[in-house]
């Protein structure tokens, strides 16, 4: 946590960029201390869906390969969370989602954030940067809804009731959105597979939705849509999202200037359900209609890398690609098929406490000062971003910012530091299960790490995975990565150590002032 590690913060920047300056022999003076940043925040991409990191890998990912070779690759970053919503709110506050909820932000759900929180782009907003969102939102809204739910209909074999596009006020900005958490801009269709299935700039729809969800005959490449009920914009097609997106983000790029600096936060609706590849991109993999899309968002990724570097802005940019989480359950029944494992070589999936759910690709590229090519193990967590960006820019982050992010500049710019960075790292999806890393420890609160359902007994045959019945799990990630041997019952000092610093965390109040 960033407040106990006074000694780490006291690094000057400068000093820092300097020396790892001159150890690749570029000018120090070509690094500015406010550099542009862009997260590329992909959506339910495993470990092992990154070509680089997986050896067995069915879809090639070029362009991800290739910033991973410009930059560091972290193999041990882990998301807050093992679903979306938590993960995005943890990223952009650096505290745990479990100090604020556990689920997921209904179609039209309030905001998951609270005024007083304070987030990364307001912090970098305040310090003079452009600041924009583009893609998924997922956080909540305000929304102007004038009746209750009127459409009743059947849903996944429930009856559900509904919003009619006749039941919100399309007319009033939408507040408690990107624009109130410190972003200038935002352009998305909120969530994909979540009402209002329409555009969305800044605070308004861009033409308001007139009719309810009715895909027609459109089908997906593998899985089912996933689509909630609500009001749809005639004739909207999921299929164009991701195009836009790219796009969108691709002329938000073009029109910044290379004096002013900027934090692009784009966050990708893929390779999430639904599963739907545009035509030019089926067939690219050898693991069917999800690595077609994985294969897709490579692409996509790649457009906006030759976007920064055509307007002459990639040298001063730092770009931090990852994932909110683990693949979706898909992944299973895709490694049966194809022999792609979507987890590489964790146990797990989204939503589970197991180390599938959360051990996500993280990459960090920073022309003249990180090293590329560089690989490193430290374990880091999203929440980490914040104090690290902060770090960087020569931020004083208050008290209440941040409260549970560590700094890990000094890791990327291969400086001394007191490894493990940080203490321990908390893993959690739902309010009953929890996890704690600590150093090569893990430990579990419960006898499975599943999330609302086991793995399958054909892939837990698959991988060798057993089912244990001890109260707790403990395994050791040095050498167990697949969490095969517990030692819940070998290590009893170890589980108790464990279990107590896990409740102290739990117990921690960031409400007030901190001394």
């Amino acid at each position: 946590m960033k407040y106990l590690l006074k000694t780490l913060l006291a690094v000057c920047l400068c000093s820092c960029v300097y020396s790892n300056a001159q150890k690749n022999n570029k000018s120090s003076e070509s690094v500015s201390s406010k550099p542009n940043i862009v997260i590329i925040y992909v959506d339910d991409m495993g470990f092992g869906d990154l070509n680089i990191q997986n050896p067995h890998s069915k879809i090639a990912t070029p362009n991800l390969d290739e910033l991973a070779s410009q930059g560091m690759r972290f193999s041990d970053a882990h998301s807050s969370s093992g679903i979306c919503t938590p993960s995005r709110f943890a990223l952009l506050t650096g505290q745990y989602h479990w100090r604020r909820g556990h689920g997921i932000v209904g179609g039209f759900g309030n905001p998951y954030f609270k005024d007083s929180d304070i987030t990364l782009p307001q912090i970098l907003k305040d310090y003079g940067y452009n600041t924009a969102a583009i893609g998924k939102w997922h956080l909540g809204w305000e929304w102007d809804i004038k009746n209750p739910p009127s459409i009743e209909e059947e849903h996944w074999g429930k009856k559900m009731k509904a919003y009619s596009h006749r039941d919100i006020n399309w007319e009033t900005p939408i507040k408690g959105g990107p624009l109130q958490r410190g972003f200038n801009y935002y352009f998305g269709d909120g969530t994909i597979n979540f009402p209002p299935y329409c555009w969305i700039e800044n605070d308004l729809p861009i033409k308001a939705p007139n009719t309810h969800l009715d895909l027609g005959d459109l089908q997906t490449a593998e899985g089912h849509w996933e689509f909630r009920p609500g009001p749809m914009v005639k004739g909207w097609d999921p299929y164009e999202v991701l195009p836009t997106l790219s796009k969108k983000a691709q002329e938000w790029i073009g029109k910044q200037k290379k004096e002013e600096p900027f934090f692009l936060y784009f966050a990708l609706p893929s390779p999430h359900a639904p599963i739907i590849p545009n035509k030019e991109f089926v067939g690219k993999s050898q693991a069917g209609g999800f690595g077609d899309f994985v294969f897709q968002t490579d692409y996509v990724v790649g457009e906006v890398l030759k976007s920064l570097k055509e307007n002459g802005l990639s040298e001063n940019t730092i770009i931090i690609f990852t994932a909110d989480n683990g693949p979706e359950r898909y992944a299973i029944e895709r490694a049966e098929n194809f022999g792609h494992f979507s987890s590489g070589d964790f146990k797990g999936v989204k939503r589970d406490v197991w180390e599938g759910g959360h051990h996500v690709p993280f990459i960090v590229s920073w022309p003249n000062v990180v090293e590329p090519g560089s690989v490193s193990n430290e374990v880091i967590s999203q929440v980490d971003i914040m104090a690290t960006l902060a770090q960087i820019c020569n931020i004083e982050l208050s008290e209440q910012a941040a409260p549970d992010s560590y700094n890990f500049l000094p890791v990327l710019v291969q400086e001394n530091y007191k490894s493990p960075l940080r203490e321990a790292t908390v893993h959690n999806t739902y309010k009953d299960k929890w996890g704690l890393r600590m150093g090569d420890w893990l430990y579990i609160n419960h006898s499975s790490g599943a999330g609302k359902q086991d793995l399958p007994d054909s892939y837990n045959a698959l991988r060798g995975y057993k089912k244990f019945n001890t109260e707790g799990l403990l395994f050791n990630m040095k050498n167990d990565w697949g969490q095969r041997i517990n030692l819940f019952e070998q290590y009893p000092e170890k589980v108790k150590e464990m279990k107590g610093l896990l409740q102290k965390y739990k117990n921690q109040d960031f409400s007030v002032k901190r001394e």
